[in-house]
């Protein structure tokens, strides 16, 4: 059975899995879906249409599904899909979607997204990913799994991050960061190559992460420009397919890459 507080305000229209906790002041709007195990502490917030899976944790103060801060919504019906075992912190910020990004904001599982951090309208996120204090998606970005988002750290909308990426904090990210990468701006945003120590943890072998550094070296440290580096790439790394999932990531860049 469901733990529900006294003092917590839950719409009759939610749905509500089983072993949910519902703390003093929390509120459960209109058309959310809480899967089995889910817990909001003490005046968490969730606001639908939102649906969210088995073993969410939702600490004080969190704002979930709210409305897009976006001018162009207008009331449109539009909504937050979340999976299973994701942790929001003290303050964060998560927003449904709007009508001209495709009316859904996604989560996958497994992803920790620490205080005051905040994932905008029409968001893609993976699963695994690390969203540090304050920082900040705006609409439309896509997000791979394993990323990490250091703190107060702004990615300009449409933006993609690269699956397995590592941003340090005070990073400004207005293009795509390459998956596997390490980007750091002390002034300018430059990539200082992979993110070894990161792949290590989530078990890559050596002989993998040793691919993927050559396909670096020749992006990031050859006199080939970025088209000649992804043709050597092919014709010396194509064994790799972390390499091909660089080369593809590369070549469908909409905005260019952080070099």
């Amino acid at each position: 059975m469901s733990e529900i507080d006294s003092r917590a305000i839950v719409s009759p229209s939610a749905r509500l899995g089983r072993r949910v906790k519902i703390g003093a002041y929390a509120v459960v709007g209109d058309e959310v879906e809480l899967g089995e195990g889910c817990v909001l502490e003490p005046h968490a917030m969730v606001q639908g249409p939102s649906r969210l899976g088995r073993d969410n944790h939702l600490s004080p103060f969190c704002s979930i599904g709210g409305d897009p801060q976006d001018l162009t919504y207008q009331g449109e019906r539009v909504s937050l899909e979340v999976g299973d075992a994701n942790e929001f912190h003290e303050f964060c910020t998560v927003n449904r979607g709007t009508a001209k990004g495709g009316g859904v904001t996604r989560l996958g599982s497994h992803n920790l997204i620490m205080a005051y951090a905040h994932i905008a309208h029409d968001c893609q996120v993976g699963n695994h990913t690390v969203f540090m204090n304050a920082a900040t998606l705006a609409g439309h970005v896509i997000f791979e799994d394993y990323a990490t988002l250091g703190a107060f750290c702004p990615v300009h909308q449409f933006c993609r991050i690269g699956k397995y990426a590592y941003i340090a904090a005070h990073t400004v990210i207005t293009q795509d960061v390459p998956p596997f990468s390490k980007v750091v701006a002390p002034r300018e945003t430059h990539c200082y190559g992979v993110n070894s120590t990161g792949l290590e943890r989530h078990g890559f072998p050596p002989e993998r992460i040793k691919s993927i550094e050559q396909a670096y070296r020749l992006l990031l440290r050859s006199k080939l420009n970025t088209a000649q580096a992804l043709e050597k790439m092919r014709g010396t790394l194509s064994g790799s397919e972390d390499v091909l999932t660089l080369i593809r990531f590369i070549e469908s860049a909409e905005r260019g890459v952080t070099k």
